[in-house]
């Protein structure tokens, strides 16, 4: 089984006010089958991270955030700094050291 998992997360473009108006995160995650027992996979996936950022991090108006299981439509979501369907968007697996951002293009008037 994997040990747990360090990421940085980085929000911005607004995005980081449904997190505590807190730009940047270092965070640990444990390993993925303590949190979800009946989960089959050993590998924390953008999707599975999607999961534990909502109950762990998101602090309001989670439909700012979240469609469905995926983010909303205008959520850019970098990983590494390079886009994500580059890697799979949700199935990419998440590595060691990453830097997970997302960025809100959704902008109020």
């Amino acid at each position: 089984m994997a040990d747990s998992l360090k990421l940085q997360l980085q929000f911005a473009g607004g995005a980081e006010l449904l997190f505590d108006k807190i730009k940047k995160r270092e965070i640990v995650l444990p390993e993925l089958i303590k949190l979800f027992p009946e989960c089959t996979d050993i590998k924390w996936t953008i999707k599975h991270l999607l999961v534990w950022i909502k109950d762990n991090l998101l602090r309001e108006r989670p439909e700012l955030f979240l469609q469905g299981d995926s983010v909303r439509p205008g959520i850019l979501v970098l990983i590494n700094d390079a886009d994500w369907e580059l890697f799979g968007e949700l199935n990419y697996e998440l590595q060691n050291n990453d830097v997970i951002m997302f960025i809100s293009t959704l902008h109020g008037g």
